[in-house]
């Protein structure tokens, strides 16, 4: 069996043929082929695009940024190891006031009655104080009741000598102060801090060691850690040496904190060490990272603009798809984009030049019929010409029109709205409508609908294209069949596809010539068929029609051995 698709002429399609341009075979035809609108010259300056305002920001950037930034919260550890300071200067001050409330407990008892006034003995509290284990960076100096020293640990005989210890030599040079001295200048200044008080030594209330004296003497006991004037920290603990309820003075114990000092360094030194491997590993990671996004999206966009700018030959996308990501998707997209958007520039080209060569039979003939009429003198052989014409100038309409709407096709199949249909009910309806419209015509070849399975046989397309597939079958089926033949149509469901099938009687079709049949303008008709009456487009769009839709259109041997047998197969929508 043959396509109904272009009329036969001997000379059809035969190699080395003269086609018209894509252009005037758009004009002859009356083509939907978009044309360059005439445009004013108001409208011939091309419109400026809109710039926009955001600065661009490279994407490698904006992963370090995000990165960099959270590792950055971290780093605030360095500024805010209060806490950690504080606790070491608590168990310091902790531990001072318990060592002086010994001292003043040991003190007390050796207090003696000297008449009205009770106060420490000079010779015993000195000689109590001197027999203690003080350790170097530690002062212990005793008040009397009206706040005057009479007992200093570093002026006992045979006290040790007071030292303070001198910054380590830095291990790095000239680098290791450096970073040293920025470390100072940054606890120092970076955040802004309360400033600690000055501890100076001097006599008076107004002194801070003065102050810290007299609130001893109250009864209080008081703790201050300042900096004395080398900048370095010391606490200081008073408390009142207390006999009963008695207060016979006050102790006071000075104690250098750069032990804490030195410990909060070691633990903010720990910190930004950790935050420099942190950085680095960070910036590593994020510019490999950033690299396996930005490089090959950057050579996917190159493709792209290759591809819009069209010169040369057909460029090729990048294949990233054994990436397994975000990215192998994208260039799959691009690539089967790219296949797609040349598959159909090729067909376009193609569509084109077999337009042009279908019109030019006709207006060949008609052009050889005219010529011919003006220079004969036979009326008879004229009015035969004229027919000739006129029977061309009738395929030439016919011809435009199918053209017309094959070439309107692609486009409304494209934007078509797919729906749920049920198969078997839209073919019993055309199988009534049919035979209630023709069942009176001379020659006229009925359908059968057979079912097979109890379905259901709902598929997702276009109701209208899919009446459309169906009308162009059975009809091409129709004209290959002998006057008391049979068309079947045929229903089934496998699985999840459904299957519909269209039967002649007919001389059926060769196995080689089952594929060329759903070629655009080719047409095989039966003998004593007049000429010019088929377009041979039903097929071609038939097929495009069911490929639209996910399925597939093959012509097949009848299961009888005699016709055709050309089967659809679709999908069946989902949840049936």
């Amino acid at each position: 069996m043959a396509s109904d698709i272009a009329s036969y002429s001997p000379d059809a399609k035969a190699p080395g043929t003269e086609a018209l341009g894509a252009t005037a075979a758009a004009a002859a035809a009356d083509i939907e082929i978009p044309q360059k609108p005439a445009r004013s010259k108001a409208t011939d300056a091309k419109p400026k695009k809109a710039r926009s305002r955001r600065p661009f920001i490279p994407l490698t950037a904006r992963i370090l940024a995000i990165n960099v930034l959270a590792l950055a919260l971290l780093l605030g550890g360095f500024f805010y190891l209060d806490r950690y300071q504080r606790s070491l200067i608590e168990n310091k001050i902790s531990s001072l006031k318990l060592e002086g409330s010994m001292i003043a407990s040991g003190l007390v008892r050796d207090v003696e009655e000297e008449g009205a006034a009770n106060k420490p003995r000079r010779v015993d509290a000195a000689g109590f104080i001197g027999r203690l284990s003080l350790p170097a960076d530690q002062r212990v100096r005793l008040f009397d009741t009206r706040g005057r020293l009479i007992v200093d640990s570093q002026g006992l005989p045979g006290a040790k000598v007071q030292t303070s210890e001198l910054p380590a030599p830095p291990e790095n040079g000239f680098l290791g102060r450096l970073a040293v001295d920025i470390y100072e200048w940054i606890v120092r200044d970076l955040p802004p801090r309360t400033r600690m008080p000055r501890i100076v030594e001097g006599k008076g209330s107004r002194s801070v060691i003065g102050a810290t004296v007299g609130r001893a003497l109250t009864g209080e006991t008081t703790s201050l850690i300042g900096e004395t004037s080398d900048g370095s920290l010391a606490v200081l603990v008073a408390l009142p040496v207390q006999a009963l309820k008695r207060i016979e003075g006050a102790l006071l114990i000075t104690a250098s904190a750069e032990d804490v000092a030195r410990d909060v360094r070691g633990m903010r030194f720990a910190v930004l060490e950790a935050f420099g491997i942190a950085l680095l590993i960070t910036v590593l990671l994020s510019l490999y990272l950033a690299g396996t996004i930005t490089r090959p999206v950057k050579r996917l966009a190159e493709a792209a603009l290759r591809v819009r700018h069209g010169r040369g030959e057909k460029p090729v996308i990048p294949d990233f798809s054994s990436r397994r990501d975000e990215i192998g998707g994208l260039s799959g997209a691009l690539r089967d984009m790219t296949n797609a958007l040349y598959q159909r520039i090729d067909a376009i080209e193609r569509f084109a030049a077999d337009v042009a060569h279908e019109i030019k039979n006709p207006l060949s003939s008609v052009r050889s019929a005219v010529e011919t009429a003006i220079r004969i003198g036979d009326d008879a052989k004229r009015r035969q010409l004229l027919e000739i014409v006129i029977d061309d100038v009738k395929r030439l309409d016919r011809l435009l029109s199918e053209i017309s709407a094959a070439s309107r096709l692609d486009s409304e199949l494209s934007r078509m709205a797919l729906e749920p249909v049920d198969l078997a009910q839209l073919l019993s309806l055309h199988v009534s409508f049919d035979e209630e419209m023709n069942a009176e015509t001379p020659g006229f070849i009925p359908l059968r609908l057979e079912t097979e399975g109890p379905g259901p046989f709902i598929v997702v397309a276009g109701e209208d294209r899919l009446t459309q597939v169906i009308q162009n079958l059975v009809k091409n089926a129709r004209s290959f069949s002998p006057p008391d033949g049979m068309v079947t149509l045929r229903l089934a469901r496998t699985g999840r596809a459904v299957i519909f099938e269209v039967e002649d009687s007919g001389p059926g079709v060769p196995e080689a010539m089952r594929e060329r049949i759903f070629e655009r303008f080719y047409s095989s008709r039966p003998q004593g068929e007049k000429f010019g009456t088929h377009a041979g487009l039903g097929l071609s769009i038939s097929r495009q029609i069911i490929e639209a839709f996910g399925g597939r259109l093959l012509c097949l041997e009848a299961r009888t051995g005699i016709g055709a047998r050309f089967q659809a197969t679709l999908a069946a929508a989902p949840g049936t």
